[in-house]
């Protein structure tokens, strides 16, 4: 076997090694970036980044900006990026006199894209500049003192872009909302000192300074504190609500909607984080379940609300089964002065120093951290704008440094009511991870949107980082930063295409063929090159930079990391080759993937492509497995619907299957399969090439879950048969059809020699090739091979092959060698066969060819009623007397006997005569055993059987003895009176033996009214006396009928005739020469025929010297006769006179009534 488009190599086939199985991947944006003014000599590193429009601008700790530019790469050239040329070198303006802290570098880059506008934060002095050339903007407006600028509306819907963009700057002891526009506009001041972070949502916003974090209602200016970012941190207030429009040395209740009851808030809201990093790190089931987390101190009640949006309802559900403090009354707030403030909220220590995060997810959520030091775990946790807790949290292993929300579908406004697949989101985050070799830094990923268990992924930054000296177990302060751009970053992936791309798949054996390719195939090459080339691009807004590199983090595509997570899995752990691989990892991707839904033609091809390289390598493991394997029905479920629905080409995974591969049909077109396959093809091919087939054929049926599992894949596939979405119908179904005829030809021919009996693939088998077959000619070929001639009839019945059918059961039927032994009376389906059939020339050479071995069969096929054809009988009984001559009288004695068909009786019997009377001229023997019966049967003492009963139960088993017998019963006439022939014929030959055909010559003499001659021979040559008598009631019509059924008397014959006939038999009586017979069967006729006899006659007839007590119960019948009749004449008689005075009576009745009539004369 030979693989195209695949490395073609002597040695062993190894497994590719897989690729990243991370959900993200690095691309590099800008590398090795020189960053550091010539004249600086202290380390110089990457501060911030942001992307817009092409323009790429560089904040660095040296407090400069570079602007690098993007030039477009060649539109021809599909696999190209962008590529980046430096413009310009930018040192914003600050106060370098501000206090005695060390230069943090430009802090901030905040592009404004809607205004055309850009804020610069650079050692804690905010300028502003115009895009893209950063050039001075508002007269060189500068903000001294500035921590922070940010804030801008994430829900961008519902800005007015026209009237400039509303931005949140942080200064010293306030937050001040800014409209940029055409000059910057202050709107508000909010008293929040210290903001180091900000995300707002319209009118909400989430703040934190260095301590904790508050919600903002920036419209009513008020603050509802929330927890502390360091759960050491035991100064940390919250739980009331605060007015922010001016300084406020107190806290004090807040009375909205009209509500009485307040907005109770509980004060011990650090509890909830303050044991946060004190305990150890939860399990993997725990980290993202709400249920697990403790959530102490959380409020119960509403969030800040303005006083003109009233809300219905209560709150109070939000609880963790804590009673709700809503209903009690604030106590008033103490008051202090601002020293005493000071005094009792000491600043944290500097080891519990953490930076805050604060990102928003959805359009009502918010995301803070929370932790204890840099070196121990941190929390996230998700705040509603009602400022509950929401979700469950987020651990992670260390105090992120950074962290960012990265969506697929990049609109955070999304609510949580569309698919699954377009809320997918992650959480990244830079953090520090503990090895062997130190503290390195990671980007940490996890998915926020679902509650289930999922795995924290880890991805190592690409740019080396400088170990830290120190053996404390702080983390090393990197400089790995994570930020999400303005503009997007598309790029294709093409691994995406080359994995996806629909390749050849060739398994000829000449090797001379492998690289020649028509130009159909070529062609299609072509095309799926282009359409591979379509397929893989991915988009991304997340960066990462560390040091003087910048890499876009993006989305690793869902084909790539599935494919490499396969891969993983089929690595294995043993040295085999090839090794076992991990099923059960197999089966979880499976699973991961079941209810995934895709959205783009990429991810559709994707998870196609996915579940048939899991379901091939199930299968092909499968029958790697040694014996003690046994595959669990699950599992081959499974495997078998991967295969099937997915539209896995069957022959791929036939040319992987031992005994089977040989049936595959590649056909003009080829065998075309994903990129990706090739190598599991080619893996799970190579090494049973290498084998015997001897070794195949055994290792394979030794397996019978395996064998079944191959059988009803091939069925499933067999009934999609007819869609239209199969391409190369044609061969697909031609190497199906094969493999499964062959499959169960061999299992159920092993069974058979192992057991003796049919096995349960004997149905399927008939059913296969019952319902037929694409690859006709070789399943010829496999079933002459298999000896299976039986199996080949059905088949050619199912093509209307009844020339084939015939010759293959005539073969069996003559000896050739059927392994199944099927055929069952088959000269008997034969002749039922050619009942169905309509070629006559078929039936004549069958029939008579049947005649020939069985003529009972034989001639039942020219005779059948149900028949197609219909024969003339002569013309079959000539046929017959060339081709099978002893089949002749068979089939006419079909026609009279069997079919009750008269009108031929004439040529049966002259056929009859022709045979009985060749024997008897021809063989003296013969004469003599006639001679002998008629001696035998006159030899024995009434009472006697008839002779014809006699002769019929000591038969001659010669034939004809048997032609004989169906003589008698033609001549004497058993088929009615409509059967007649030619008595002047059958007299000229039967005369010559007369002596010999006694009861022939009787039968004759009757049909010619000769009565007295026939008597005479039934009396005295025969003795048969029964018979006479019957003769003498029948009329003289026969004297040989069938044993059943009752006599017919001759519709001619009158009481006078059979009186007539019985005086004749008297006759013969009287001249038997025994002279006790004679007496006996005289005394017997008379005294039970007396009736047909005249007495006076009788008594002339009988010899004066018998006595009269011989016949003196007929003289007693008689005279009793005699008397009946007299007495019957007089009651006749006074019976007329009786009758006749009646009439007269009735006249004189009638003559009264009519009364008398005068007739005048005239």
């Amino acid at each position: 076997m030979e693989l195209h488009d695949a490395q073609k190599s002597p040695q062993k086939r190894r497994r590719k090694a897989p690729t990243s199985t991370s959900s993200y991947i690095f691309r590099p944006l800008l590398e090795d970036i020189a960053i550091a003014p010539e004249e600086n000599t202290s380390e110089v590193y990457i501060t911030c980044i942001e992307l817009w429009a092409g323009n790429l601008y560089i904040g660095t700790s040296a407090a400069e900006i570079l602007h690098y530019v993007a030039i477009p790469p060649d539109p021809k050239d599909t696999a190209s990026n962008s590529s980046y040329i430096f413009a310009s070198r930018l040192q914003p303006t600050f106060n370098r006199n501000a206090n005695n802290s060390p230069p943090l570098g430009v802090q901030q880059i905040l592009v404004l894209p809607n205004v055309a506008k850009a804020c610069i934060l650079c050692n804690g002095t905010l300028t502003f500049y115009s895009l893209p050339e950063l050039s001075p903007a508002f007269g060189n407006t500068v903000v001294p003192g500035c921590s922070w600028i940010g804030g801008a509306n994430l829900n961008t819907s519902d800005e007015q872009i026209e009237e400039g963009e509303v931005v949140m700057i942080c200064i010293k002891s306030r937050i001040r909302l800014v409209r940029i526009g055409d000059e910057p506009r202050k709107i508000r001041d909010i008293e929040y000192p210290g903001c180091l972070a900000i995300a707002r949502r319209d009118n909400f916003a989430c703040v934190a300074d260095a301590q904790a974090y508050a919600l903002l209602d920036v419209d009513n200016q008020q603050k509802f504190p929330l927890f502390s970012i360091s759960s050491l941190d035991e100064n940390a207030t919250g739980g009331q609500i605060e007015d922010i429009s001016s300084f406020h040395e107190t806290s004090r209740p807040s009375s909205r909607m009209g509500d009485s009851r307040g907005h109770g808030r509980s004060t011990s809201l650090g509890t909830f984080v303050s044991g946060l990093g004190r305990r150890s790190p939860p399990s993997r089931s725990q980290e993202r379940s709400g249920r697990n987390t403790p959530v102490p101190g959380l409020r119960a009640a509403s969030p800040l609300r303005p006083p003109d949006r009233p809300r219905s309802g209560s709150v109070t559900g939000k609880t963790s089964g804590r009673p709700s403090v809503s209903d009690k009354p604030l106590p008033p707030p103490p008051d202090r002065t601002p020293s005493q403030q000071n005094l009792q909220t000491p600043a944290a220590p500097t080891s519990t120093k953490l930076t805050p995060h604060i990102c928003s997810p959805t359009a009502n959520e918010f995301l803070l951290t929370t932790g204890t030091t840099p070196g121990e775990p941190g929390v996230g946790i998700f705040v509603n704008l009602d400022g509950d807790v929401v979700r469950g949290t987020l651990q992670f292993d260390r105090y992120p440094t950074s962290i960012i929300v990265d969506r697929s579908d990049r609109d955070s406004n999304l609510s949580f009511t569309s698919s699954p697949q377009s809320r997918e989101g992650y959480i990244l985050a830079t953090t520090h991870q503990r090895t062997e070799d130190g503290d390195r830094e990671v980007v940490e990923i996890r998915r926020w949107d679902v509650d289930s268990e999922t795995g924290t992924e880890h991805l190592d930054i690409p740019f080396p980082f400088r170990e830290n000296s120190s053996e404390e177990a702080q983390p090393v302060s990197g400089h790995a930063k994570l930020r999400t751009m303005l503009s997007q970053y598309s790029e294709p992936f093409s691994e995406v295409g080359e994995t996806l791309r629909i390749v050849r798949l060739r398994l000829d054996t000449d090797r001379s063929s492998l690289d020649v390719m028509d130009e159909s195939g070529e062609r299609r090459n072509e095309e799926e090159q282009a359409f591979s080339r379509r397929l893989g691009m991915q988009t991304s807004r997340s960066v990462l930079w560390s040091g003087s590199s910048i890499w876009w983090l993006m989305k690793n595509p869902l084909v790539l990391r599935l494919d490499a997570a396969l891969d993983t899995a089929m690595m294995g752990e043993s040295n085999q080759d090839p090794p076992e691989i991990d099923r059960g990892a197999i089966l979880q991707i499976v699973a991961s993937i079941q209810d995934y839904e895709a959205n783009t033609e990429t991810e559709f091809l994707s998870l196609k492509y996915i579940r048939q390289k899991a379901g091939l390598t199930l299968f092909a493991d499968t029958l790697e497995r040694g014996p003690s394997y046994s595959v669990t029905s699950t599992e081959s479920r499974i495997t078998e619907d991967l295969l099937v629905e997915n539209g896995l080409d069957p022959r791929v995974l036939l040319s992987v299957i031992p005994l089977l591969c040989q049936e595959v049909v590649e056909g003009p077109k080829g065998i075309w399969i994903h990129a990706g396959l090739m190598w599991v093809v080619e893996l799970y091919s190579h090494e049973r090439l290498e084998r015997p087939a001897a070794e195949k054929h055994q290792e394979l049926f030794r397996h019978n879950d395996r064998v079944n599992m191959i059988k009803r894949y091939l069925t499933a596939w067999r009934q999609r048969k007819g869609f239209g979405s199969i391409a190369d119908e044609i061969e697909v179904f031609q190497s199906v059809d094969a493999a499964l005829l062959l499959l169960l030809l061999h299992q159920d021919n092993q069974h058979t020699q192992e057991s003796g009996i049919p096995s349960a693939a004997r149905a399927d088998l008939y059913s296969l090739v019952d319902n037929g077959v694409d690859c006709f000619e070789r399943a010829v070929a496999l079933l002459e091979r298999y000896r299976r001639l039986y199996v080949l009839s059905r088949l050619y019945q199912n093509r209307k092959m009844a020339g084939k059918v015939l010759d293959t059961w005539r073969k069996i039927v003559e000896g050739a060698e059927d392994v199944g032994n099927e055929l069952r009376d088959g000269e008997n389906e034969i002749r039922k066969y050619l009942a169905k059939i309509r070629d006559v020339s078929l039936i004549n050479e069958y029939g008579s060819w049947l005649a020939r071995r069985n003529a009972k069969l034989g001639v039942q096929v020219f005779a059948d009623d149900n028949s197609r054809v219909k024969f003339v009988p002569e013309e079959v009984v000539q046929m017959l007397k060339e081709q099978a001559p002893d089949a002749v009288k068979v089939y006419l004695e079909h026609l009279v006997f069997g079919k009750k068909k008269t009108q031929y009786a004439d040529k049966l019997l002259a056929y009859y005569l022709d045979s009985v009377l060749h024997v008897l001229d021809t063989s003296q023997e013969a004469r003599s055993t006639l001679a002998q019966t008629y001696e035998s049967y006159r030899a024995l003492q009434p009472p006697k059987p008839t002779y014809r009963q006699f002769i019929m139960d000591n038969a001659v088993p010669v034939s004809w003895w048997q032609d004989r017998l169906r003589l008698l019963e033609l001549l004497g006439g058993s088929h009615g009176a409509d059967f007649s022939y030619d008595l002047g014929i059958m007299l000229s030959r039967i005369e010559p033996f007369e002596q010999d055909l006694v009861p022939e010559s009787i039968i004759l003499d009757g049909r010619q009214g000769r009565h007295p001659q026939a008597l005479r021979l039934l009396t005295h040559g025969l003795g048969d006396y029964h018979t006479a008598i019957n003769y003498c009631l029948m009329g003289g019509a026969s004297i040989f009928h069938p044993i059943s059924g009752s006599l017919t008397p001759n519709a001619s014959s009158t009481r006078e005739d059979q009186s007539t006939l019985f005086g004749y038999l008297l006759t013969e009586f009287l001249r038997i020469e025994d002279v006790s017979n004679r007496l006996e069967r005289t005394s017997e006729l008379l005294e039970r025929f007396g009736s047909w006899y005249d007495v006076t006659q009788v008594l002339t007839m009988i010899p004066e010297s018998w006595s009269v007590e011989l016949i003196s119960g007929f003289l007693e019948s008689a005279f009793r006769r005699l008397v009946h009749d007299k007495h019957e004449a007089m009651v006749v008689k006074a019976l007329s006179g009786a009758e006749n005075l009646q009439v007269a009576a009735a006249l004189v009745e009638k003559c009264r009534v009519a009364g008398a009539r005068v007739d005048e004369i005239q």
